[in-house]
């Protein structure tokens, strides 16, 4: 085991029996860079990252690469510039009755990763820990901004199995101050949770467990997952994203709002409703995504994620 300090960031390595396929890290300036055999995987965004001096955000991953090597997120796009890769966020957050921030449109919310560890396990899999508080220029003391949620989220990310790769996520949400809660949009469509801004390609399409999903204004049912495919590499390559959502999540199956263009993909969670955060037992989420190129079956899908 080595302790490293990085940036003021502690990570952790625990050097596992590993084969050729180790999923590795490398610290960029703005945060951390997997790569698996010189390929790259994905890149976690550590640092806040803004667009002139607005939309300043951190603790996503973009870019998300395919199994062929091509970039499957987004970051920036002009239509929802507050949209970010692979993210998890929320329009609502409250304090005693008092609205403090909207971290899904990135307004009075910003996030500092305090603490990262990394751990380099046995077959390959890499996993890394962040420690993130939330804090907001509503919430003060003494005239000071001082967090007001503290996020501890594990990331797994398997090496390349064939055609496929998975990346496990579980988000455990804690307050640290009393009467908080946390909601969606307030309409029809309740925008929550997790999310991928994916680039989405004109011959896209969902499938679930039941089949093909048309997309509709307001939230959709689809129970555990949702496929994303289409032509998704550069020379019109299949491919796709699916999307996981566990069955330990509270509110499961949760709805899912899905668009065929210029948006992301979002298993919404608490939809338009606010759920409280306890300052005692975590509010404990898990997604899980596959990363695919060619095709993958119904079948194959449920052999993986059993």
């Amino acid at each position: 085991m080595l302790m490293l300090k990085i940036s003021g960031i502690f990570v952790l390595i625990v050097f596992g029996i590993t084969g050729f396929a180790q999923v590795k890290m490398q610290k960029q300036n703005d945060g951390i860079l997997f790569t698996e055999k010189g390929e790259n995987v994905l890149f976690y965004q550590m640092e806040p990252k803004d667009l002139d001096g607005k939309y300043a955000r951190c603790n996503y991953i973009h870019p998300l690469w395919g199994i062929d090597g091509d970039v499957l997120t987004e970051d920036f796009p002009e239509d929802h510039l507050h949209q970010r890769g692979v993210y998890w966020a929320w329009h609502q957050i409250w304090i005693d009755g008092k609205r403090i921030g909207d971290g899904w449109a990135i307004d009075n919310f910003e996030q500092e990763v305090t603490d990262v560890e990394y751990i380099s396990k046995e077959g390959g899999t890499a996993v890394l820990k962040t420690i993130v508080d939330w804090k907001s220029d509503l919430w003060k003391k003494h005239g000071e901004k001082v967090p007001y949620l503290r996020e501890v989220s594990t990331f797994t990310i398997y090496p390349k199995n064939g055609n496929y790769r998975v990346i496990d996520f579980v988000i455990s949400l804690v307050a640290l101050e009393e009467n908080l809660s946390i909601g969606g949009s307030e309409d029809v469509k309740g925008y929550s949770g997790f999310s991928v801004r994916m680039k989405l390609p004109e011959d896209v399409k969902f499938i679930g467990p039941a089949g093909i999903i048309e997309p509709e204004n307001d939230a959709v049912q689809s129970k555990g997952y949702v496929n994303i495919s289409g032509s998704v590499g550069k020379y019109n390559s299949s491919g796709g994203i699916v999307m996981f959502d566990n069955p330990e999540n509270p509110g499961y199956p949760q709805s899912w709002i899905l668009r065929k263009e210029k948006s992301m993909q979002n298993a919404a969670f608490p939809g338009n409703t606010t759920f409280p955060i306890s300052t005692r037992k975590p509010l404990v989420l898990k997604y899980s995504l596959i990363v695919y190129s060619g095709n993958i079956s119904q079948k194959s899908i449920k052999r993986i994620l059993k």
